[in-house]
């Protein structure tokens, strides 16, 4: 059973930013724990930027649906409700929106909306995360970029801040994702730009480059996990199982909804053992802010889509593709298929890095991206 009611019924007063903020520590720990678990239909961070800095819900007609899951019989399903809502919007407020930042926009791509941010002035590059990753993934490159570039950091469907559900759409699905690429540039008026796209971002800009060719200057794609070129190569398919078997524990934890030990399997299997610790509290609150998008990714029962060599060779512009030197074979296999099949492909190799190229090696990385988009 769930409750719907609309964020009308509150006023943005003094008196009652007060009074969120008094509630705000007493339900703290459970807003945190119905926002991991997806009982929030829809983020509240997902209010625009006027919004969230006016707490100007009235004007809003904003539904929440909250499971009851979280009612207190010694309060009440409505007004426990109530107070978690307000908590988390505090919540949202005081720890939400520093990381989403006050510049941040959105923008309606096929009924939906998607959080960018941007900087600079120039040809547009645009920046793809890859998974478990949203926007932020991006933010100590923007100014690098925005030196010489209009650049776009935006998160894709069903990542963060934007609206998501284990029910939502899976990270995998790159030829979506592609598409939401495409609208996004359409709506903000972008005829063609320089793709810069990392991981399960960069499987998605190969479907959109493939699709889209007049839309790109030029590609830059670090180690996309384009499973279907390994299908017919020498070796390919013991380097699949071998893939599989890694990356199992990953997939199963986030079946059983068990997000801590998904997270921290995830990041060993493509960054090697120790990953997880390795990563920052920012980082690995990103990882937990996007993890819906993976349990949606391993209980998908949408076939995967396949990127083909025939499709590669559709790429008609130039392509860097990079990879770190220590990343898993499996990233490797794939990129030595993706340098074989496309036409105008330039290999780039970071040293000291695994499979996060941008993230462990960002400057090497960057030094090499700008140096190939200016060389063209």
């Amino acid at each position: 059973m769930t409750t719907t009611f609309s964020t009308t019924a509150f006023s943005a007063t003094t008196r009652m930013r007060r009074h969120l903020i008094s509630l705000f520590g007493r339900y703290r720990d459970e807003f945190q724990e119905w926002r991991r678990r997806g009982k929030l239909r829809r983020d509240l961070c997902a209010l625009d930027d006027r919004e969230l800095q006016d707490i100007a819900i009235a004007r809003g007609e904003v539904d929440y649906v909250v499971s009851s899951h979280f009612v207190d019989p010694r309060e009440g399903a409505m007004n426990f409700k109530a107070k978690i809502l307000m908590a988390g919007l505090v919540l949202c407020l005081l720890n939400l929106a520093p990381a989403i930042g006050a510049d941040v926009k959105q923008v309606s791509v096929n009924g939906k909306q998607f959080a960018y941010v941007e900087a600079g002035q120039g040809d547009p590059v645009v920046l793809v995360h890859g998974g478990l990753q949203d926007y932020r993934f991006w933010s100590s490159h923007l100014p690098v970029f925005a030196k010489s570039h209009r650049v776009i950091a935006y998160s894709r469907q069903n990542h963060f801040p934007n609206a998501t559900s284990k029910d939502g759409l899976p990270d995998g699905a790159a030829d979506v994702h592609g598409e939401d690429l495409a609208a996004l540039l359409a709506a903000l008026g972008i005829a063609s730009a320089h793709i810069v796209a990392h991981s399960s971002g960069a499987h998605a800009a190969l479907f959109f480059a493939a699709n889209h060719p007049e839309a790109v200057r030029t590609l830059v794609i670090n180690e996309p996990p384009a499973a279907a070129l390994l299908a017919g190569a020498p070796g390919g398919n013991d380097v699949l199982k071998q893939w599989g078997a890694r990356f199992a524990p990953a997939r199963q934890a986030f079946e059983k909804d068990d997000l801590d030990a998904g997270l921290r399997f995830f990041a060993e299997a493509v960054g090697g053992p120790g990953t997880y610790d390795r990563r920052s509290e920012s980082e690995r609150k990103m990882m937990a802010d996007n993890a819906l998008s993976a349990v949606a990714d391993a209980i998908a029962t949408r076939p995967r889509p396949m990127f083909t060599c025939d499709m590669a060779k559709r790429i008609s512009a130039p392509t860097l593709v990079t990879n770190g030197d220590h990343s898993p074979e499996f990233f490797h296999r794939i990129v030595d298929e993706l340098v074989r099949c496309l036409p105008r492909r330039t290999r780039v190799e970071i040293s000291g890095s695994s499979h996060t190229v941008p993230g462990e090696a960002p400057q090497a990385y960057d030094e090499a991206v700008l140096s190939f988009i200016a060389s063209h």
